[in-house]
């Protein structure tokens, strides 16, 4: 599972939803008959997801190779780690792919070129980081972009487990003095498909998730953006336009927006991004990290970073960190339909 391009096989949707219904019927804590009334009707509605989200297809495209390679300097090297959202499956041109927007987000502000290699892998869960890690150091790169979490609520990962195995992947690339930069895991309570009771266990499950991820990263000097609903609003008005054809991965309209709000937190952790606004918008400023990292899974498009106060990096709740809200920055260069983003300047494609 730990080499490049691999695919891990897909479990049909149906057995995810299963697996989260189980986890359902032992976390409630109530009696023995209460979790098997419960479990049915979990199952009942795994049962209508699996008639509604169709099996996997073929393997996203490769988005590896150089971006904007018209400008002038050594290529920043960018890896892009994690699940089935950071490869991008849903689409079906390189230039749809999360790690190609990115790349031609960074080489265009940067005005240097951009290398691209994809270690992420279908139907990953945390404990695959390791393996791809170990692949992505072999190009020595300088930043990491990492989206993982929604196969370990559908697994069953024990949330602390799952947190262990990020935090191993984000401390290697920090000593190998790469910037790390992670989307926490994504609200599966906002897939349709997906209906009440299990969407609302899903939603909780994957904001805890996404809580405890937010909390280990920044300890482990990386960045967090919150993914959560960040498209479900649009999803819900334009699901047929939002939504990939399996109404469960995003659209190329989708990853467009996921990645506009992890474009800035990037640049920021390459030392190039936006000077800190005067006056900040309502929810940013500084937190201690446990109640930033809570702030953040309930509102998507959240950066949580390292800060501190006062030369401090601790305070009486813990670490500093500091908030920025960042879901809509160039959401402009989102793609209309039948149009993408220009990665013309994309040579040695795979």
């Amino acid at each position: 599972m730990g080499v490049a391009g691999s695919v891990v096989p897909v479990d049909p949707r149906w057995r995810q939803a299963r697996r989260v219904a189980r986890l359902a019927a032992i976390g409630t804590g109530a009696t023995a008959a209460a979790a098997i009334a419960t479990g049915g009707v979990l199952l009942g509605q795994a049962r209508q997801a699996r008639r509604t989200i169709p099996m996997a297809e073929a393997p996203p495209p490769r988005c590896d190779g150089i971006y904007g390679a018209k400008f002038p300097g050594p290529a920043l090297t960018m890896v892009v780690l994690g699940d089935s959202s950071a490869a991008g499956y849903g689409v079906h041109r390189r230039r749809e792919t999360p790690g190609a927007l990115l790349a031609t987000g960074l080489s265009r502000r940067l005005h240097r070129p951009v290398r691209v290699h994809r270690f992420a892998v279908v139907g990953a869960i945390s404990a695959v980081l390791r393996h791809q890690v170990e692949a992505a150091l072999e190009r020595e790169p300088d930043i990491a972009v990492i989206l993982i979490g929604g196969n370990d609520i559908t697994n069953r990962t024990p949330r602390g487990l799952a947190v262990r195995y990020l935090v191993e992947a984000v401390r290697t690339l920090r000593d190998a003095g790469c910037e790390v930069v992670v989307g926490t895991c994504p609200d599966l309570g906002a897939i349709r498909p997906i209906q009440p009771p299990l969407r609302w266990l899903a939603h909780r499950w994957s904001r805890q998730l996404a809580a405890a991820q937010t909390v280990a990263v920044v300890e482990a000097g990386g960045w967090t953006v919150s993914l959560g609903d960040l498209l479900g609003p649009r999803f819900a008005a334009e699901p047929h336009r939002m939504f990939a054809w399996d109404r469960f991965h995003p659209s190329a309209e989708g990853y467009a927006v996921a990645a506009a709000a992890l474009l800035p937190t990037m640049l920021s952790a390459l030392g190039a991004g936006q000077e800190r606004r005067a006056t900040p918008t309502p929810g940013e400023g500084v937190r201690s990290l446990p109640e930033a990292a809570q702030e953040a899974a309930r509102h998507a498009g959240t950066e949580v970073s390292g800060t501190q106060v006062r030369g401090h990096d601790h305070g009486p709740a813990g670490r500093w960190a500091q908030l920025r809200r960042r879901a809509f920055f160039g959401v402009g260069a989102v793609p209309q339909r039948g149009s993408a983003p220009d990665t013309s300047t994309v040579e040695g494609l795979a």
